[in-house]
């Protein structure tokens, strides 16, 4: 990332620069030790030259014992020739060089400052430029606009606030767009109910103006329009509470109570939800369940989850039709299959069937497309799938519960 790169070549070129100042004052010291050395050793050996030569009968042991003398002279001896030993050189070529050390250790002090506060001064700036950069991005984000350069993000110091500042757009910007999507959503929703409750009120409204407007009506007629609207009355009120259901998962607000529950106690219970219709169509739904599977669930609402499905496998069945339902277990799942013989789903209308408030081409007139949509939330929240093939010979749904 751009700063952390940044950050690192700052710190970089401080250590260097921290490194090479002590570095090259040890080697100005050593310099200067030298030179200072072979000034001083320089005019030492002029003067052993001319004690030598004027004082032939001193022996060199003896110069180079003196040299070597841990013993000290008179202290002051130099004082007669103006140089006070304490504070002066006797080498006055000294004194220029310890100058000349001086000026440059100077100005290799203040180099090593100036590259010390040059790479301050531009990581300071670099730094107070990433922060108006967020400062931007913050009003950018206050006027709902979320677009945020991840690039941008890095592991300096100022990381951890553009990485929250990162996961706080990503997360207005879900929520926005989630926002965008729910009211789209409410707004098919709030269309399709409308739609599915008009055509039966509308009726409802007919049948019974017919009723007001014709007091001498025939009673058989009459009789026939009071069970029309008793029926619709009733589809109403099933595509209402269907409503209720979907609505209370929607907002999770449902409490499922998990428990064991027999497959076929499952099976029976909803068969029983069906009976009724069966009874009027004349149609006979066979269990072929010889397993004893256990499956974890809430017993009310997976059994009304499969009377949902087997509903809808009775609506499409043909009168005097039948519906085959097995089970199976294994060690992944146990497994329920509903097949009805009816004309089937078409191929386009397949991949939508669990979607609410469609109804596709061979639909019953009395769905209201929500069923199979309650059902597959009820499955899923249970651990299991829910899925369906389909030609002209029938429907077949599998339900799967896998095992935990």
């Amino acid at each position: 990332m751009s700063n952390k790169t940044k950050l690192k070549k700052y710190l970089i070129i401080s250590l260097i620069a921290a490194l090479c100042i002590p570095v090259l004052f040890s080697v100005l010291n050593i310099i200067e030790y030298r030179v200072y050395t072979k000034n001083f050793n320089r005019k030492l050996n002029d003067i052993v030259a001319a004690v030598t030569e004027k004082y032939p009968d001193v022996s060199e042991n003896e110069l180079i014992g003196i040299l070597n003398s841990k013993k000290t002279g008179d202290p002051y001896i130099l004082d007669k020739y103006g140089i006070d030993i304490k504070n002066d050189s006797a080498v006055l070529e000294n004194i220029g060089a310890h100058r000349m050390f001086l000026a440059v250790n100077a100005v290799l002090l203040l180099c090593g400052i100036a590259v010390l506060l040059f790479v301050f001064l531009k990581y300071d700036r670099d730094k107070s430029k990433d922060i108006a950069d967020i400062t931007r991005t913050i009003e950018q984000i206050n006027k709902r606009n979320y677009e945020l350069d991840i690039d941008s993000i890095s592991e300096d110091e100022l990381s951890i606030l553009k990485n929250e500042i990162y996961k706080t757009t990503v997360t207005l910007r879900e929520a926005a767009d989630n926002s965008n999507a729910d009211k789209l959503n409410l707004k098919k929703s709030l269309e399709d109910i409308s739609h599915q409750l008009k055509t039966p009120l509308t009726s409802i409204l007919v049948m019974l103006d017919n009723i007001i407007d014709d007091p001498e009506m025939d009673a058989e007629v009459r009789e026939e329009f009071i069970r029309s609207i008793k029926r619709e009355t009733v589809n109403i009120n099933f595509f209402v509470q269907a409503i209720l259901k979907l609505s209370r998962f929607d907002s999770n607000t449902i409490h499922f109570i998990k428990e064991k529950a027999d497959l076929r106690v499952l099976i029976e219970d909803a068969v029983q939800n069906v009976s009724a219709l069966c009874d009027l169509r004349n149609i006979t739904v066979a269990v072929e369940c010889e397993c004893s599977a256990e499956i974890v669930c809430d017993r009310k609402w997976q059994t009304e989850a499969i009377t949902n499905i087997l509903k809808n496998s009775v609506d499409h069945s043909r009168d005097g039709g039948k519906v085959i339902i097995r089970c199976s277990q294994n060690p992944v799942y146990s497994m329920i299959e509903i097949t009805d013989f009816g004309a089937g789903i078409s191929e386009k209308d397949l991949p939508h069937i669990f979607e609410r408030f469609y109804k596709g081409d061979n639909a019953s007139p009395d769905g209201v497309g929500i069923g199979l949509a309650l059902s597959k939330s009820i499955i899923e929240e249970d651990n299991g799938t829910v899925s369906v093939d389909s030609d002209e010979n029938g429907t077949r749904f599998k339900i799967k519960y896998f095992t935990l």
